[in-house]
């Protein structure tokens, strides 16, 4: 087949390394304009370009995908399917129609459930056991297209937003190579989403990354690793000042052990009670630091038993 693929980010990165493995031909990558990053705001390109060019891949960077100028790339281009991962924009109608095998997308989630900006993130957070990988067609709504493949993947007691992001990536790759043998050979039924089922994932925001001590011990693990290594979940020190938490561990799930937000313990890192159980928090980045275990932390003298964190 001929591929036209469209992706920006990393997540993306892991499907075109897979296809490009293939006898496929990746006849071009539609991906975001380049943008500034990092205190001096160079212009940075997206990871998928970047793989584009170090192997020659033609590469494009539509301002926007509707009007003549994108259509006539199209037609040029005359790609048999669209691949698109993380794109970053909803594609219009006359793109979604073009191609012979249709446009069919990767999402990081078992449809559908979790449709929308933040499936990896918002699944860790939930506490679900398990997440996965749907290929489907697109459609003029956010993901709501007919699904072609799934796979899971568990997500492990510790697994972070970092981690569960990897492995989702590996797995889209393996099933989107999977999803385009299918549709050459015609052996994929494309399955209608029961969209009574659905639930939807809106981008994370500041105000979902503010930890409440008055939670229980588990889901404030959940919310801390669901947001590690970025944007972080955070509190305050009784100072006011922001101390964002990069990883924990519960240490105790049950019974009350002193107010919430109350720091009852620093021997082995810093324990915090919650609205029920305890959690250890184990790596910080405190607010104009860099990141440190908590032990170093405490022997900064930075925080003590009996503090309240806010």
């Amino acid at each position: 087949m001929k591929i036209l693929f469209m992706g920006t980010p990393d997540f993306a990165l892991f499907s075109l390394k897979a296809l490009f493995k293939t006898e496929h031909e990746i006849i071009g990558v539609v991906t975001q304009p380049d943008k500034p990053k990092g205190r001096g705001y160079t212009l940075t390109p997206p990871p998928v370009k970047v793989f584009a060019l170090e192997n020659g891949i033609p590469v494009y960077q539509p301002a926007t995908l509707r009007g003549e100028e994108f259509e006539e790339l199209l037609r040029s281009l005359d790609p048999d399917i669209i691949v698109v991962v993380a794109y970053g924009k909803l594609l219009p109608k006359n793109v979604l129609d073009y191609p012979k095998y249709g446009c069919v997308n990767v999402h990081g989630s078992l449809l559908p459930e979790y449709r929308g900006a933040a499936p990896m993130q918002r699944a860790i957070i939930d506490g679900k056991p398990f997440t996965g990988v749907t290929t489907m067609y697109m459609a003029e709504g956010l993901d709501t297209g007919d699904m072609l493949l799934k796979d899971t993947v568990t997500i492990e007691e510790n697994d972070n937003f970092e981690d569960i992001h990897d492995k989702l990536g590996e797995c889209g790759g393996k099933l989107i190579v999977k999803t385009l043998e299918g549709l050459a050979n015609g052996s994929i039924v494309a399955e209608p989403q029961d969209h009574s089922l659905a639930t939807h994932t809106s981008k994370i925001t500041k105000e979902d990354c503010v930890i409440n001590w008055s939670c229980d011990a588990r889901s404030i693990h959940n919310l801390i690793r669901g947001l590690s290594p970025i944007p972080l979940s955070f509190t305050h020190m009784p100072d006011g000042k922001l101390l964002k938490i990069v990883a924990a561990e519960v240490a105790n799930e049950d019974g009350e052990h002193g107010k919430a937000g109350e720091v009852i313990c620093t021997e082995s890192g810093i324990c915090v009670a919650c609205g029920k159980g305890v959690l250890r928090i184990l790596k910080v980045l405190p607010e104009g630091k860099p990141r440190m275990a908590a032990s170093d932390f405490v022997r900064g003298r930075r925080i003590s038993t009996g503090d309240v964190l806010r």
